[in-house]
């Protein structure tokens, strides 16, 4: 009786460990490309955010119409909006406390803002770690599964006397489909995971450069008040 050469034959044919190896694997590049696909989306949506947002706030609009006009839908705010809302909201109440102390209003609005860059920073990074645990336990897992493939195969071998290479053909390829699926899971998550953390870079460069520029404009309008009273 020949063996079934087919990846569901040979899956059908594998023992119960390698059969839950692979379908751990399986598993795991469905959580993978989920998350690449969901993440890709989240970072993009940053991006354009964070174009649109700085064109309207470099345009010349009045901060204070843009504040509110921002905080009417504060809770649709999201990357440098809510940076801004964040900040402007606290500069303003930091201003009717303590207008006379520039440094007191500026040090309140720019720790406001690095937990609000904090708080997005988050959640563009969220499951990304998972990425990294798929991309660097995956071949692990694949090769667990190989190894013990392998193994069986050479204890059957073992156990008959005229040993023939169809005999032992099916057990090597199962084993080595479970490494394939190993990798198959970990190289997207892998490239998935260094390409979405230069993102998440560049976003919070971004964001932290945008962060002192408003501060600095913040500095001069605390100042200028403080002059005019």
């Amino acid at each position: 009786m020949e063996a079934d050469i087919s990846f569901i034959g040979l899956f059908l044919q594998a023992s119960l460990l390698v059969k839950l190896v692979m379908l751990t694997l399986l598993g795991l590049s469905i959580a993978s490309w989920a998350v690449i696909i969901q993440r890709r989306r989240l970072l993009n949506a940053a991006k354009k955010e964070a174009l649109k947002f700085e064109d309207k706030f470099w345009s010349g609009v009045d901060l204070n119409k843009l504040y509110q006009e921002l905080s009417a839908r504060q809770d649709s705010n999201s990357g440098l909006s809510s940076l801004f809302v964040t900040g402007f909201k606290e500069y303003a109440r930091l201003s009717k406390l303590n207008g006379r102390v520039p440094e007191a209003v500026m040090d309140g609005s720019y720790r406001a803002m690095r937990v609000s860059l904090s708080r997005e920073l988050e959640k563009l990074e969220t499951h990304l770690p998972l990425l990294a645990t798929i991309g660097s336990t995956s071949p692990y897992i694949g090769l667990f599964g190989t190894v013990w493939g392998i193994m069986n195969s050479f204890i059957a071998l073992g156990a008959v006397e005229n040993a023939t290479l169809a005999m032992v053909a099916p057990g090597i390829a199962e084993a080595l489909i479970a490494t394939a699926m190993g990798l198959f899971a970990a190289i997207p998550a892998v490239i998935a995971y260094n390409r979405f953390s230069t993102q998440v870079e560049k976003v919070e460069m971004s964001y932290a450069n945008f962060m002192e520029e408003f501060s600095s404009i913040l500095h001069r309008q605390a100042y200028s008040e403080k002059e005019q009273a």
